[in-house]
């Protein structure tokens, strides 16, 4: 048995060489930026002609499509000066050419507004669309914002939690293996250079929106070194920025604190998986899947959707998906391009139809359909918009 052990190693060995090379080249290019950049800021570049930009649309699976084509109703009834080059991606194929085409839309035109893509975990060699645009585009940090909204009940009140998650490595790297029949391997990938810099971001953007604390969320007590180092890069940046309170929690006892007492919470920063499960249970608490935006944000290019994963496969077609969180995306990427009166404009007229007019899906407890929440939002923003877009 030793001999064929020692074959299947090797084997193994040989195939994670290019992907480990990969991980490791990236960190040390990584590294590189960290020595050279002095805010983390982005310089991402917008596709922009005749005072309008042109923003990439992937309309994903299930309402992915349809909440697209309500948005950008929205954006003609608000006057906003944006383009769409949409084009189709789904979860359903394994077409490279469509993934590639993708990647190449986004960075002509710097930026996406997307539909959520059905990831299939029932074929082992299906690799996630997702996670392929994250990578390929070096989308290393994800932002998922999840604030009460007022009318729309739910257990816990006044939640303002921001959650910062490493976008791009950890369990997401792809790297796993049949070593022999009935074990497999999964390589989880954490380097100092991706951690520092999620971190820094996580500060900065902590910064720049008044926050007053940070928890680095991990398993250090188990993957003491992975989870280590994650931890312990967060720990050195932290020392940096003296005024804003620092501490770490376990997954599992966060887990649990996010649907006890989340309100101690202000900001998480975390490695991927971890990242990935929380958001989606503090999206839960201010409403679910319907209500939460989330950004994708890289050096480079930076792509909006909703902050779940959920495709709303079984709302397909019923009129019935709640168009909020894929509205208040395109807002965060109204803001982002610069157009921050186009996005407070829309944001207010979505806040004032759920919690004033009290218009809802059945998702949040109410009867009307995807259509009645798009049209009153609209009736909203046209009184604000007719003197200025007929001159």
């Amino acid at each position: 048995m030793a001999a064929p052990m020692q074959r299947s190693m090797l084997k193994l060995l040989k195939s994670t060489s290019a992907g480990v090379r990969r991980s490791l080249n990236e960190s040390s290019r990584v590294t590189g930026i960290l020595a050279q950049s002095k805010n983390y800021s982005t310089e991402p570049h917008f596709s922009k002609y005749g005072g309008r930009t042109t923003v990439t649309a992937l309309t994903g699976d299930g309402v992915g499509p349809e909440l697209l084509s309500y948005v950008q109703e929205v954006f003609r009834h608000a006057g906003a000066p944006v383009d769409f080059e949409s084009l189709e991606i789904s979860g359903n194929t394994s077409d490279e050419n469509m993934l590639r085409s993708a990647i190449l839309s986004v960075q002509r035109n710097g930026i996406a507004l997307k539909g959520n893509i059905e990831s299939k975990f029932d074929e082992p060699g299906f690799q996630s669309m997702n996670v392929e645009l994250r990578t390929q585009l070096e989308l290393f940090a994800s932002i998922v914002w999840c604030k009460s909204i007022p009318g729309v009940h739910t257990r816990h009140l006044g939640l303002d939690i921001i959650l910062i998650r490493e976008n791009t490595e950890g369990e997401y790297s792809n790297l796993e293996y049949e070593i022999v029949p009935g074990c497999i391997e999964n390589l989880k990938i954490i380097t100092e250079a991706k951690s520092s810099k999620i971190a820094k971001y996580a500060f900065e953007f902590a910064k720049k929106h008044g926050r007053k604390k940070i928890t680095a969320i991990h398993k250090a007590n188990i993957m003491k070194l992975g989870d280590g180092l994650f931890l312990e890069s967060c720990r050195k940046v932290a020392s940096q920025y003296p005024d804003i309170e620092f501490n770490d929690m376990i997954v599992d006892n966060a887990s649990m604190q996010m649907v006890s007492r989340p309100e101690q919470f202000d900001v998480l920063v975390m490695p991927n998986l971890y990242g990935n499960i929380l958001s989606n249970i503090t999206a839960g608490l201010v409403g679910g899947p319907g209500v939460a935006s989330g950004m994708n944000i890289g050096d480079e290019y930076a792509v909006f959707e909703m902050g779940t994963r959920s495709s709303g496969r079984s709302m397909k077609g019923k009129n019935i998906a709640n168009p909020t969180g894929m509205l208040l995306a395109s807002c965060d990427m109204l803001d982002y391009i610069g157009y921050k009166h186009h996005g407070n404009l829309i944001r207010e007229s979505v806040m004032k139809v759920l919690s004033e007019d009290r218009i809802q899906t059945p998702d949040l407890g109410g009867h009307a359909t995807t259509l009645e929440v798009v049209q009153a939002i609209i009736e909203d923003i046209k009184p604000k918009t007719s003197s200025w877009l007929h001159e």
